[in-house]
């Protein structure tokens, strides 16, 4: 399939760039026949008893950092990905690009040496034994770029799941964002389980594929882990008749890359697993999850999952329909084809 295949127009105004007022209040769509419209707060209607939700538990990290150069320029920092307690592979935003052996100052003075430089990545070394708490102290949010305003302190809470527990991500798993704690609980007096795996979402989260045949596309790679606990719930699930339900394209993407080569299994690891139309998916049997990028894999992904179709159909009633698009946008429920 080809590139071009998976575009389509999308009106400006429907580029989320604000939380709604309660996580909850994020519209869902739901493409039964007919489609219906509906409120995620009503998500339970079409949950069941028995049913397993299968949740990422990374936490996003104040991955954005800004600074100076020694030669006084200006720098953005955007964190990729924690390699030691000091160290971190990094994209850098310059005028000119820092030489290697060359220092960043951050502002609040402390200073990180380039240490690197592959593939459009930098590794830096910060003067610090906790590069965590360096950035709890002058970090920012990580927006994602089609979100056109600075972070603010709502950010702090709302570009985060309420079950976020691991350090890592440096983009939040935005299908999670719509749960609360209310409508958690209210699943499992239902009989919904719930589970978790943990990827780290990298920022190659938003690189649009370039490859005009889809196939040449290569993944970026990601840190992920899959435990005994949650392989075990999927067996007894599926034994049991219930569905496996994905929170997120990076659920899906932990789960089946941890089921390669055969059954699901236990595991910690990394991920460059590449979902597209063709593609046979071993564990996973409903998808709950926000409305993607042109060209994006995620939309890949998706398509593969319900077929090119019948997504694009989905996406034309969610633009005639106005719904919220990206990673503050809303959220739709699919059935796998």
């Amino acid at each position: 399939m080809q590139l071009s295949d998976f575009d389509f127009n999308l009106p400006e105004a429907l580029i989320a760039q604000s939380p709604p007022k309660n996580r909850t209040d994020s519209r869902l769509l739901v493409p039964i026949f007919p489609i219906i419209d509906t409120f995620f707060r009503n998500i339970g209607d079409f949950i069941k008893e028995g049913d397993l939700l299968v949740m990422n538990n990374t936490k996003v990290i104040p991955a954005r950092l800004f600074g100076y150069k020694e030669s006084g320029g200006k720098v953005e920092i955007m964190i990729e990905r924690l390699l030691s307690n000091n160290q971190a592979l990094a994209m850098i935003r310059a005028s000119r690009a820092p030489k290697i052996g060359s220092h960043l100052i951050l502002e609040n003075k402390v200073k990180a040496v380039v240490l690197n430089k592959d593939k459009g990545f930098y590794t830096l070394e910060f003067a610090t034994d906790s590069l965590l708490d360096l950035l709890d102290k002058v970090g920012h949010t990580p927006l994602p770029p089609y979100i056109e305003r600075a972070d603010n302190e709502q950010d702090l809470s709302r570009y985060q799941t309420v079950f976020a527990q691991k350090d890592g991500a440096v983009a939040a798993p935005t299908a999670g964002l719509h749960f609360d704690e209310d409508l958690l609980d209210s699943l499992k007096t239902k009989g919904v389980d719930s589970a978790f795996v943990t990827l780290h979402v990298g920022a190659g989260t938003f690189q649009p594929v370039k490859t005009d045949n889809i196939k040449d596309h290569h993944m970026h790679s990601e840190y992920y882990e899959v435990p005994q606990e949650t392989v075990d719930k999927i067996t007894q699930t599926k034994a049991n008749g219930g569905r496996v339900i994905a929170v997120g394209t990076t659920a899906v993407r932990s789960l089946e890359s941890a089921a390669r080569g055969g059954a699901l299994k236990a595991i910690q690891e990394e991920t460059d697993i590449f979902i597209y139309p063709g593609y046979k998916f071993q564990v996973i049997d409903i998808l709950i999850t926000n409305f993607h990028l042109p060209r994006s894999s995620l939309l890949m992904l998706v398509s593969a999952f319900i077929g090119r179709d019948r997504m694009m159909e989905i996406y034309q009633h969610a633009i005639d329909e106005k719904y919220r698009f990206f990673s503050y946008g809303d959220a739709m429920l699919l059935e796998r084809i």
